[in-house]
């Protein structure tokens, strides 16, 4: 019996990840990975210390289902700074494994069966999985380059009376797009006119080189219908600790702990206790993640562009969208596995961050959270295009 025929048929239409497939190229071809959006660094020592000082501590055990207190207090007040909003640690934030898994908590604790969601496409490809899990329907808007903004005419076009949510990811993952005022004003005015939840995907938030990052739930009237999802895996390059959390008001995290207390209940305790160490850094911090990252962005946006891609420069989040029509490829699938078997370097193709998958195939994905090294070594391989 064909091992899908076991899967059940919500499932089914996904497969496996293309970060698991690409990452699994790479290492087969000995190629450099600009695919998964992992750092091949790691994040501050005394992050790592402290976690470490937990467990000789004795935090070893399950944490509080919604978090460790220590944490809570962390989150809530770097959220309640950057929102300007009054953030109750006890009632307004659960700590999830990963923002992946505060996705799936808030989908799961919010749809009922039939529940449309509108999402921007391209999307980060655990939307869809984690809509179809909750027996939700997904309603795709696609945005297109060169700066893929949010068309508010095609949001209001979608709404109707199934409509639940609207999941928004800003900065956006793949095409490094970050919402506009203008932007995050109309669809608040959609949510109330609708009376619809905002899931804001907030992931990276501090890694923003162009305009200004701002959380939809610092909009007047907004906080009462947003549940915002950060996590310390890009800003602290600790994708491994898989560390998120949803900030809501109490009625909205309700729904997310109803779920979320079914799927992992506890999240790792001494890993909780390190994270809070990481939100106490400080501003220092932050603009030396600016600069490094901003740094890396244009050493291969410019590598890039040199050798002939047409380069979407991201104005934040860590990746890069290219057109890779000048090469001659049908398609990105062609020309990612050519890329990946004869240049020595692991791209993603993003036909599975799209609902049609050819709205994706003259574009590529690179990631730049990489050492300046690995970057130099991959823009070597790049002039093998030229």
């Amino acid at each position: 019996m064909n091992a899908s025929q076991h899967v059940c048929c919500r499932l089914q239409p996904f497969g496996e990840s293309v970060f698991a497939t690409w990452s699994r190229l790479a290492a087969e071809h000995g190629a450099v990975n600009l695919g998964q959006g992992f750092p091949d660094f790691d994040g501050p020592p005394e992050v790592i210390e402290a976690a470490h000082q937990a467990m000789q501590d004795g935090h070893n055990q399950y944490a509080p289902m919604q978090g460790v207190p220590v944490l809570r207090t962390a989150i809530a007040q770097s959220a309640g700074e950057q929102m300007g909003l009054d953030v109750n640690p006890d009632t307004d934030i659960t700590v999830t494994a990963g923002c992946t898994e505060a996705i799936s908590a808030a989908l799961l604790g919010l749809l009922n069966p039939g529940d449309e969601v509108i999402v921007f496409e391209p999307f980060y490809d655990s939307y869809p999985a984690s809509i179809a899990m909750a027996g939700g329907v997904m309603r795709p808007i696609t945005t297109r380059p060169p700066h893929f903004g949010i068309d508010l005419d095609a949001v209001r076009d979608a709404v109707n009376n199934r409509t639940r949510a609207i999941l928004l990811n800003t900065p956006h993952n793949p095409t490094g797009h970050v919402a506009t005022h203008d932007e995050l004003k109309g669809l608040a005015a959609i949510a109330h006119e609708h009376d619809l939840v905002v899931i804001a995907d907030e992931v990276y938030d501090r890694i923003v080189f162009e305009g200004e990052h701002r959380s939809i739930a610092s909009l007047e009237g907004m906080w009462e219908r947003t549940i915002t999802l950060r996590s310390m895996a890009k800003t602290f390059s600790m994708t491994g600790w898989k560390i998120g959390w949803a900030i809501a008001p109490p009625a909205l995290s309700a729904a997310v702990r109803a779920s979320h207390q079914f799927m992992t209940y506890s999240i790792a305790n001494p890993l909780q206790h390190g994270a809070a160490v990481a939100l106490g850094l400080g501003d220092s911090y932050y603009v030396g993640l600016h600069r490094d990252y901003l740094a890396r962005r244009d050493l291969l946006c410019n590598a890039l562009e040199q050798v002939g891609f047409g380069v979407h420069r991201p104005a934040g989040t860590y990746f890069v969208m290219c057109d890779h029509t000048n090469f001659g490829f049908d398609g990105s699938e062609s020309f990612c596995q050519h890329l990946v078997e004869h240049i020595g370097i692991a791209a993603i193709p993003p036909g599975s961050f799209y609902s049609n998958p050819e709205d994706g195939r003259d574009l590529v994905r690179f990631a730049f959270c990489k050492t300046m090294p690995v970057l130099e070594e991959a823009i070597r391989r790049l002039s093998l295009l030229a």
